[in-house]
């Protein structure tokens, strides 16, 4: 990076950042739908955790509900890149709904190892936020051999039937540091416990996750754009704090920041989480400059490639039942 100057206010904003494959394929899924079958087009809970995102496609005649008990019969329903369990499936194709499964293939992975490792007999200990809609998913997979275990406060109180036959996995969104302690502290506890086959937390959470360190390691305050019931985004502000920042922030949108937090800070970075369009990183940066923040530098620490296909069903007529 260049050297600062004692007089200059700088900004460095990290990449990658943003949409990861994902939320662009579930949001593209929406807006798939609409294009292909009109509105309205209900969608399962929020597409992907953004305020902004679900507003926009609500504009465009997105219709977003709880359950799928408020879904007219017949009509078509997407199910969020979070996932769903097999009885939310099962309801809607019970009561005649058409559906769209955006579920993120990450995600999907997780549902498959929890149902192979179900199949054989083990106990599962699921690392992840409890009431979190990826972590209802996941255990509606096999709930009788799922125990949520959330959080290093969470290991004393672990049973299992057979510590023999025990294996971890856990939510896509967590923050990859934490979760290597906390399953450090289960092996304390449960020595033959099972890694998963491969690394449940997704590529772009801990992308995000290293790009956010090497910015926090330089900056007096970091800001991240993100919405407050968004996993990974509220992981990327704790990773900040731990890794150097004196202060950081989840916003929203520029709207959100605040001038005192600005006071005698020379340095932010800016990130933000995988469910964010870059329009809300630049309407920052704009406000960022209207401060004097002119200077931005972009900090690559990781190249991301990763794409998705649609989901099938957008590759078939779903007009014919």
């Amino acid at each position: 990076m260049e050297p600062q100057t004692p007089t200059s206010r700088r900004v460095l904003v990290a990449k990658p950042r943003g949409y990861c494959a994902g939320v662009d394929r579930a949001v593209v899924a929406v807006e798939k739908a609409l294009e292909q079958y009109g509105a309205p087009i209900y969608v399962r809970k929020q597409i992907v955790h953004n305020t902004h995102v679900v507003k926009t496609l609500e504009a465009r005649g997105a219709i977003f509900v709880d359950e799928t008990d408020e879904v007219p019969e017949g009509e078509i329903v997407v199910f969020s890149a979070h996932g769903v369990s097999p009885a939310v499936h099962d309801e809607a194709e019970q009561r005649g709904l058409r559906t769209i499964d955006a579920t993120c293939p990450l995600v999907t992975k997780v549902h498959n190892e929890a149902k192979r490792f179900a199949n054989q007999d083990y106990d599962i200990l699921l690392i992840g936020h409890e009431g979190h809609e990826e972590v209802e998913g996941t255990s509606g997979e096999a709930p009788a051999h799922i125990q949520l275990v959330d959080g290093l406060d969470a290991v004393g109180d672990v049973r299992v039937k057979d510590p023999s036959k025990l294996v971890w996995l856990s939510q896509t969104t967590l923050s990859v540091d934490e979760t290597t302690e906390t399953v450090a502290r289960l092996k304390e506890r449960f020595p033959t416990l099972i890694d998963p086959p491969s690394d449940d937390i997704c590529y772009a959470t801990q992308n995000r996750q290293v790009a956010v360190k090497e910015i926090a390691a330089e900056a007096q305050l970091v800001i991240v754009v993100g919405s407050e019931n968004s996993s990974n985004s509220k992981r990327l502000v704790e990773v900040a704090k731990d890794h150097g920042a004196d202060a950081a922030y989840l916003v929203d949108n520029a709207g959100f920041i605040r001038d005192e937090w600005l006071d005698g800070v020379t340095t932010v970075g800016v990130t933000s989480g995988a469910s964010v369009p870059e329009e809300l990183v630049d309407q920052v940066l704009a406000r960022l400059a209207e401060h004097g923040f002119g200077d931005v530098t972009e900090v690559e620490s990781v190249q991301e490639s990763m794409r998705f296909a649609l989901p099938h069903e957008l590759r078939k007529d779903l007009r014919v039942s």
